[in-house]
């Protein structure tokens, strides 16, 4: 059964930092590479075959704020 003679929580305070990428290692995943390329070619594509309607510019819209997603998801790691 539970008992509660070990209540204590141990330090975890520098814990955060110990699996922490730094911003080229996430840049150099195989993750982060395939999306942000896939989001580049994404918005290539719509600028290749024209935008001639509201369809056109909410896939320019969608690969645009994918392409941020990524770029932000580096942005967001503080350099130790």
């Amino acid at each position: 059964m539970l008992d509660n003679t070990n209540t204590e929580i141990p330090n975890v305070g520098n814990m955060s930092s110990i699996n922490q990428p730094s911003r080229l290692k996430k840049i150099l995943t195989f993750e982060w590479l395939g999306q942000t390329f896939a989001s580049a070619f994404w918005i290539v594509s719509v600028f290749t075959y024209g935008i001639n309607s509201t369809g056109d510019w909410l896939q320019l819209f969608a690969a645009s704020s994918w392409m941020i997603s990524n770029i932000a998801s580096v942005m967001v790691i503080n350099p130790k």
